[in-house]
């Protein structure tokens, strides 16, 4: 073999010398980086060690935790552990109907709560000898109760199983409730249902209140006088719309200027008549009609008309069948396809010489002079109305059919829910943007009730849309019939709404609020007190 040449070997001995020189130099700097560093987290570390210990503490004080309990051989935290899942074993026990088995745990459990007890009042930890025979025993029912297959699997699948139920009787008991509370919210009290009869005996029986009446409507001209406050409500119930005129005309700086145009149905036409040819109301003038009347009232011109003849109508709100048992039972109510509902959206045809009109609910009190509404400017819209989207629940998409193409292209989403129950009504501008043929219309797409389901609010949001003036809330404070109302809305509230179920006439009214309603009602009055009202 051939050698290398001399350049070309390897230096051997020079390479061992420089690798025994290198190797003890970087012993000795690792050796002295991690001295410095061991110096420095003690430095760093005994603070954080203080500061831990010192938390530590302030949460064992605030836990009020021992350093037994702590202690993962301590007796009394075996004890409590025990009495933990034995409680648990108890109620499946029960679920089982094992009674016995379910009273010999309730029965060891005192005894280890006792042991516990003492101990916590001497302040001394438990010994294993005075603990010992209890915690056997309960060892022993422990076991047992795993025989029973009460092991945490089972025990997980029934209190499922147990939840399960639960909500199921919740949901049931819910749907009840808004069930019986709808009913009670329809039902007519005997105490007005005696009211409407006796005045009905009286005014074919009194021949003077049928002439008062007549005498009245032929003398007075303040009916078509557009220089006076003109109010109108459209009801059937007699003492809510007494108590509308008479909160009104309280409340008013001039009740002489002050009128009022009831339109009821024929059932209630004659009592209502009665009840305000009798009473006075410090001077305001009081005209009462019955929808009957109305010529034009009738199935070619109205849609709602035409609805209540369909017999597909007719048996989804007055069949006691439920077809479609996911509908809730309010959207099966009767009285939202009562005329006396809908006549909101004919009072230009009602009333066709007035130009403003303010419109009323019966189920409001008003607790302000009201003469402010009919000289606020609506800036040429047709609906002054208090806007009521504060909450997200107010708006268009809460009321609409979003998903029915017609309603997305006309209609924004989030735009801003109004009420019903006080609004100003510019019926000059109504005339001119032909607001009730609008109505119409919607009314009419909505014959499958696909693009609203519920009320008059729902149409009436499509019908005035862009069309409604904001009002200052304190106008119209709403909610007195189905939440609570904060009391200073509620001082500073010129009309009070107690719209929902809660009617204050109705045994289920909320009873803070009716002192509200009842401070208008004459309990005195004779027929009141014939018929039971107190």
């Amino acid at each position: 073999m051939r050698r290398r040449p001399s350049e070309f070997r390897r230096p051997v001995r020079r390479r061992l010398f420089s690798n025994l020189l290198w190797w003890p130099l970087c012993a000795v700097a690792v050796l002295l980086f991690i001295y410095i560093l061991s110096k420095g987290s003690q430095i760093e570390s005994r603070p954080a060690l203080s500061r831990r210990s010192y938390r530590h503490e302030r949460i064992m004080e605030g836990l009020n935790v021992t350093e037994e309990m702590l202690n993962p051989n301590s007796v009394a935290r075996q004890l409590s552990d025990q009495v933990s899942l034995a409680k648990a074993f108890v109620v499946i026990a029960k679920e089982s109907n094992n009674l016995q088995f379910a009273w010999e745990l309730s029965a060891q459990i005192r005894n280890s709560q006792i042991l516990l007890s003492n101990a916590a009042i001497r302040r001394a930890p438990l010994t294993v000898g005075e603990s010992e025979a209890s915690i056997r025993d309960m060892a022993i029912l422990l076991y047992q109760a795993q025989q029973f297959h009460y092991d945490s699997a089972t025990m997980i699948m029934r209190l499922k199983a147990k939840i399960q139920g639960l909500e199921e009787q919740m949901s049931s008991v819910n749907e009840k409730s808004s069930k019986y509370g709808q009913i009670a919210a329809e039902e007519v009290p005997k105490s007005l249902y005696c009211l409407g009869v006796r005045l009905t005996t009286e005014w074919f029986r009194d021949s003077s209140l049928q002439r008062k009446f007549k005498e009245r409507k032929q003398m007075d001209m303040k009916l078509k006088d557009n220089n006076l406050y003109h109010f109108c409500v459209f009801s059937d119930n007699i003492l809510a719309t007494s108590v509308v005129v008479n909160s009104t005309a309280l409340s008013s700086r001039s009740p002489e200027k002050v009128v009022f145009h009831l339109v009821t149905d024929e059932i209630n036409y004659s009592a209502m008549k009665a009840w305000f040819s009798m009473n006075s109301f410090c001077g305001v003038t009081v005209e009462v009609q019955k929808f009957e009347d109305f010529t034009w009232l009738n199935a070619s011109y109205v849609p709602v008309l035409k609805q209540l003849q369909d017999s597909e109508t007719q048996n989804y709100y007055f069949s006691g069948s439920n077809v479609d048992a996911r509908t809730p039972i309010k959207f099966r109510n009767p009285k939202y396809l009562s005329m006396l509902n809908h006549l909101r959206f004919y009072i230009p045809e009602v009333f066709p010489e007035l130009k403003k009109v303010v419109f009323l609910d019966d189920d409001i009190v008003v607790q302000k002079d009201l003469s402010g509404l009919f000289s606020l400017d609506l800036n040429g819209n047709v609906n002054g109305a208090v806007e009521t989207c504060m909450e997200t629940f107010h708006r268009y998409h809460k009321y609409l059919n979003y998903s029915h193409p017609l309603i997305r292209a006309h209609f924004d989403p989030d735009a801003c829910g109004w009420a019903f129950g006080m609004n100003v009504f510019d019926l000059v501008e109504w005339r001119k943007r032909n607001v009730t043929g609008i109505y119409h219309y919607w009314q009419e797409k909505n014959v499958d009730r696909t693009l609203w389901k519920l009320g008059t609010l729902p149409p009436g949001l499509l019908t005035f849309y862009g069309l409604t003036q904001p009002l200052d809330p304190s106008w119209h404070v709403l909610g007195l019939g189905y939440t609570n109302v904060d009391h200073q809305l509620i001082e500073k509230g010129a009309v009070l709404h107690f719209n929902g179920n809660s009617k204050p006439w109705l045994k289920i009214g909320i009873e803070k609020y009716k002192p509200l309603w009842e401070k208008y009602v004459d309990y005195s009055h004779p027929l009141l007190q014939s018929c039971n009202f107190h």
